[in-house]
């Protein structure tokens, strides 16, 4: 008997539309039944790349007596975490503090009014079973018990929820951030912390970012430690680029498959930026790698990007990518075991039941013998079962895909991947806005109600930017303001920003969070887009607004730098920006001079290219040709040099004015 999640939006709601559970998409009607039955609320929340959430479907949602005590005691309702992202936090933040840890799938048992009163994550269907007959009990009995429990824990939560105190943007705190990462480096495997280890792409964004802005050289060795250990791991697929979430080792040698949108744009711009530092030819071929992943495996008909491929196959955990010894040879014949060799798959197997991942800890000494071995091996790859797709359209990771595609095209003189950003960032404009309104999904072209949060607007601006940087074209810097004027509903009193609008649903309580953790914060990626926007309109107001937004969430990223990377590397923009560079004129003098410009690794560097005085173009406003020559002018926190003409000048002008250590 089909549920009531047959026309959800989201993939993983989909996943559960023929659960003998009587599933409902939350919403107002939900809460009304459970008042009516007066009966608790179910809510159940994850992904569909989420490998544990399916465990937890097979064994307890598809099962007629669970389904059955579900139904007949409580009101169950299903969240996709990845389109109600203000949902998922809010009763996270319940978890985490009720039971000391989180994940997903999120279980989490509420009152008809939606105060959380039982948390937890992954239950087996025995206990499972056993819990649903435990709070049934005590709802029956002694329900006023039960709603002061919920009450104090929403109360508690509120109080302990309170932002930090907004803190100076300073050099000598960003220092003091490198300090405090370097006490927690890995300095064996890269990276920070132990297992699991995710891939700190924002942490390393500002790592080289402090480097370019002072030359100091610890912060470009964790990082570049980092960079090359994640390139030469299992965690990257070294078939076909692309990494996955996270490695359950400290060694990134067995990965959590599923491959996010979020995590390979954001690790795009981090080697992008790991190219423009060092030129390392590791970077050049994950960053095309990378974005040959996100054009084949993660585009979208209408132009936009899916959100992830799963980590299961047939039901089975990295079932697509793990190899053998014996099943290379199968392959490869007589190149099984020097591919073996090379890629450390090994008689015992590094993963599971006598599998490994691949890993490529050094060059191939041949690269027409490894390119043509790869070829085969994904051949063979594309011969088992697949991944399956969730390709939802979310608003916030598409615009940190434009932002990536955007800056990697414009580094490396890739004109078809900003055509892909530009494409994207037109399906999203046109799709994702509703009456004036962003929305927060879509899929095949049809959007979902749910409204966007912050991290959309600060993302998608941030995309449009960099799309208007690499063009020159008008229509994404409009876009781009608009997207951010709308962001004034989630304004908060301190110069930072709520995760949700004024006006939005209200939920126990309003979510904000400082934290960067898989993704840009809604406070960081708004302050960091006012950032850019006041950077490339020379408007001081816009830049005086992100650095006030950049100060509300920067108590945090001072004290636990590894939650706080994009805070902290927005930051370094401000240090050191805004470096504004306008390039006039065409032909191959230009090209000279816009290459020189787009490759250097400052930050708090916009660049854009175009004709002088180009309509709706501010940096290009008053900017001559140079005796009938291109020419770039440079312009460091508002104050301008005279133009150049000459690329190894224009060379020179970006890196003077860098400090050699913090003061």
């Amino acid at each position: 008997m089909p549920n009531r999640l047959g026309a959800a939006t989201s993939p993983y709601l989909l996943q559960h539309r023929d659960n003998p559970v009587d599933w409902q998409e939350w919403g107002e009607e939900a809460f009304a039944e459970a008042r009516a039955r007066n009966v608790p609320v179910l809510l159940s929340v994850g992904y569909a790349a989420c490998h544990w959430c399916h465990v937890m479907a097979h064994e307890s949602f598809e099962d007629e007596a669970v389904a059955a005590a579900l139904n007949e005691r409580f009101v169950s309702v299903k969240v996709d975490r990845e389109e109600r992202p203000d949902i998922d936090a809010v009763y996270m933040s319940a978890v985490t503090a009720t039971t000391g840890h989180g994940g997903w799938p999120m279980t989490v048992f509420l009152t008809p009014e939606g105060e959380p009163f039982f948390c937890g994550t992954y239950f087996p269907r025995d206990h499972f079973l056993r819990v649903l007959t435990a709070l049934d009990e005590a709802w029956r009995t002694r329900e006023e018990e039960v709603r002061a429990s919920g009450t104090h824990i929403a109360t508690s939560l509120a109080d302990a929820l309170q932002p930090p105190r907004p803190y100076a943007v300073e050099p000598r705190a960003l220092s003091g951030a490198v300090e405090l990462l370097a006490r927690q480096f890995d300095r064996t495997a890269g990276g920070f912390g132990g297992a699991p280890k995710f891939p700190p792409s924002m942490v390393l964004e500002f790592l080289l970012r402090h480097h370019a802005r002072t030359g100091e050289t610890s912060s470009l060795e964790m990082a570049s430690r980092t960079l090359e250990s994640m390139a030469r791991s299992g965690l990257y697929d070294q078939l076909a680029g692309g990494f996955a979430r996270y490695a359950v080792d400290a060694g990134w040698v067995v990965p959590h498959f599923e491959k996010m949108l979020y995590d390979n744009a954001l690790l795009l711009r981090a080697y992008t930026t790991w190219w423009k530092v060092s030129g390392d030819p590791l970077a050049r071929r994950v960053v095309l790698e990378t974005v040959g992943f996100l054009l084949r495996d993660l585009a979208s008909d209408g132009g936009g990007f899916a959100s992830s491929l799963d980590a299961d196959a047939d039901g089975v955990e990295g079932l697509t990518y793990a190899w053998t010894p014996a099943q290379l040879a199968d392959v490869l014949g007589d190149d099984g075991p020097r591919a073996a060799e090379l890629f450390g798959v090994t008689p015992e197997g590094t993963f599971e039941h006598g599998a490994s991942t691949l890993q490529l800890r050094s060059e191939p000494a041949d690269r027409g013998w490894f390119d043509d071995v790869r070829s085969r091996l994904l051949t063979a790859r594309a011969a088992r079962p697949q991944p399956g797709r969730d390709d939802k359209v979310v608003t916030s990771w598409n615009g940190l895909a434009i932002g990536a595609l955007a800056d990697a095209g414009g580094a490396f003189d890739r004109a078809d991947w900003v055509r892909a950003a530009s494409a994207c960032a037109a399906h999203v404009l046109d799709v994702h806005v509703v009456d004036g309104e962003l929305r927060r999904a879509s899929r095949d072209g049809r959007v979902g109600a749910a409204r966007a949060v912050a991290d959309d607007h600060g993302n998608l601006a941030e995309g449009l930017l960099a799309l208007h940087q690499v063009t020159g074209e008008g229509r994404w810097l409009d876009a781009a303001r608009e997207v951010l004027h709308r962001a004034e509903d989630f304004a908060a009193n301190d110069g930072g920003f709520h995760d949700t609008a004024s006006a939005a649903e209200p939920l126990y309580l309003r979510p904000r969070s400082a934290a960067d953790n898989a993704e840009p914060a809604g406070q960081s990626s708004l302050a960091g887009a006012l950032v850019t926007l006041g950077a490339v309109t020379g408007d001081p107001e816009t830049l005086d607004a992100g650095a006030r937004a950049t100060a509300a969430g920067l108590g945090l990223a001072v004290r636990e730098p590894r939650f706080g990377g994009w805070s902290l590397a927005v930051a370094e923009a401000l240090v050191s920006g805004p470096l504004q560079v306008a390039v006039v004129g065409s032909g191959a003098d230009a090209d000279a001079l816009e290459r020189v410009a787009r490759r250097s690794p400052s930050p708090g560097l916009v660049v854009v290219r175009g004709a002088s005085d180009a309509v709706g173009v501010p940096l290009l406003a008053g900017r001559p040709l140079v005796d009938g020559h291109a020419a770039a002018y440079v312009c460091r926190h508002m104050v301008c040099e005279l133009p150049t003409t000459d690329p190894e000048v224009l060379v020179e002008q970006l890196r003077a004015g860098r400090p050699s250590a913090d003061g």
